[in-house]
């Protein structure tokens, strides 16, 4: 396979090579890429986990001598870390170093346990913010570490990424167009990183803040865009899905289940959803605990048969005391008892794979839908055409004033729009801006003003300038929007 560049004109490659990244994406799609070279035996297992980490530093507007002190409009845009580790503070100077080296710590995990000929397994998403941040950095000792347990075919398969939107956005307040920039920026990126064969293994998907639309009209959107980038399961939050029969919670939150999601227009779109159970509790999987209740599981009776369930667990991989020192040795612990037990630690897509070979199909799990989607569909037909769909929500929220088509995610008591008028406002402008430009003759994906435009605009849709309330982080949203803004009226 030709490789892409990783930098192109001083700038990491988001755009323009849309045919290599289709094909990798769409290469082996009736093959396995984890089971046959597993080394599981899953004819012998009662239960299974499933443990990942997620990674993540914005990039801010903070590089200059002021530290982000200083004029905003005039700093450099740096990552997160980088402004940590030139702080003038100790404790985040301190709070950087560790933060670095959980970057490079999944093949610091594994690599140990496979010479022992254990069977670790750890699933990882890295945001393309916080990959770029590295880059700017130089971390090269970071990416070695990470393509020893993504390319290297000895060790792979205890390695398994996740495909992510780039700039970590909330995709139900996030334009549907933009969102399939953010999934197509970070497959460019990833594989001019670690190359497109390591690509054509990433089949998973998680969306930032484990966030899912429940507008009819951008959920099925959202599975449009995974389906035609060639993901074939997304990671959900147990409290943002419902029964579309009954409105409450799947009843199989540890089988795979089927997320089918019907437009306005009558259209459908579905994929398979691995549910993830609780809150954004580090402490779950800092302590190991899916694979405590896993090793409480027996197969689970299903349409007549014995299927294998699987405890899926996510967390931030370096936020907070117990994911910095407590999980490491945990980890270790927990990995050297799983292997060759009837409670195997596994990849998901692995664990998928397994299935299928036993003679499940997707269509045989059970079917659930985004929250709150059934009171919508008892008012409102798929076919009605998006009038209709906003009466009826205008309608619902006018009875019940908790009733709102913001999306359910992990962290369910913070609204990503109300309040944030101030941020939403300048993405909104930059956007229509954006689309407006590139549309114009002679634009090419591959071109510098392309890809820099590009980059500012996922970056400011990043979902810290949301999470942190009104402040320095608002303030550095509406700067980089700024930014995308000036280049899209001075460059095009």
């Amino acid at each position: 396979m030709t490789e892409l560049p990783e930098w192109i004109d001083g700038m990491p490659n988001l755009s323009g090579w849309d045919r290599e990244r289709g094909e990798a994406t769409r290469r082996g799609r009736d093959r396995t890429v984890f089971l046959h070279e597993s080394g599981v035996d899953f004819g012998r297992a009662r239960g299974s986990c499933a443990i990942a980490l997620h990674m993540h530093q914005p990039l801010i507007p903070a590089g200059g001598p002021g530290r982000g002190g200083g004029d905003l409009r005039s700093e450099p845009l740096i990552g997160n870390l980088q402004f940590m580790l030139e702080s003038p503070y100790a404790e985040d100077r301190h709070n950087a170093a560790i933060y670095r080296h959980c970057y490079e710590r999944p093949a610091t995990l594994v690599l140990p346990l496979a010479g022992e000929g254990r069977q670790p397994r750890l699933t990882v998403d890295y945001t393309g913010t916080l990959l770029y941040g590295l880059q700017q950095m130089g971390a090269g000792g970071v990416f070695d570490a990470l393509r020893s347990v993504t390319c290297d075919p000895r060790h792979r398969r205890c390695i398994e990424w996740l495909g992510t939107p780039w700039g970590h956005p909330v995709a139900p307040s996030t334009p549907p167009l933009d969102y399939r920039l953010h999934v197509t920026a970070w497959q460019n990126h990833f594989a001019s990183i670690f190359g497109l064969e390591a690509l054509s293994r990433v089949r998973g998907f998680v969306p930032s803040e484990l966030s899912l639309p429940n507008h009819p009209d951008v959920a099925y959107e959202f599975v449009r865009t995974l389906r035609d980038c060639g993901y074939e399961w997304v990671l959900v939050q147990e409290h943002s899905v419902e029964n579309p029969e009954t409105g409450w919670g799947s009843s199989y939150l540890h089988l795979p289940n089927r997320l089918v999601c019907t437009n306005s227009k009558g259209e459908t779109a579905s994929i398979t959803a691995l549910i993830k159970t609780g809150g954004s509790d580090t402490k779950l999987i800092g302590h190991m605990q899916p694979h405590d209740e896993a090793a409480g599981q027996s197969r689970w009776e299903y349409k007549g048969r014995k299927v294998l369930s699987m405890v899926t667990q996510i967390a931030d991989g370096e936020n907070g005391h117990v994911m910095m020192n407590e999980f490491p040795n945990r980890f270790l612990h927990v990995a050297r008892d799983a292997s060759g037990s009837d409670v195997p630690l596994v990849g998901p897509t692995e664990y998928l794979e397994y299935l299928r070979a036993d003679g499940w199909k997707d269509e045989d799990f059970p079917v659930i839908q985004p929250i709150r989607q059934k009171k919508i569909w008892e008012r409102c037909r798929p076919g009605d055409g998006p009038e209709r769909l906003r009466s009826v929500i205008e309608e619902l929220h006018r009875e019940d004033g908790r009733f709102h088509v913001e999306g359910g995610s992990w962290t369910n008591d913070v609204s990503w729009v109300y309040g944030y008028e101030n941020v939403l406002g300048p993405i909104e402008r930059a956007s229509a801006l954006f689309h407006e430009k590139v549309r114009l003759p002679g634009v090419s994906p591959h071109e510098y003003r392309y890809r820099n435009a590009l980059l500012h605009l996922l970056a400011a849709q990043t979902s810290c300038f949301r999470y942190w309330g009104q402040g320095r982080w608002t303030e550095y949203g509406r700067e980089i929007s700024r930014r995308a803004i000036e280049i899209l009226n001075h460059d095009f």
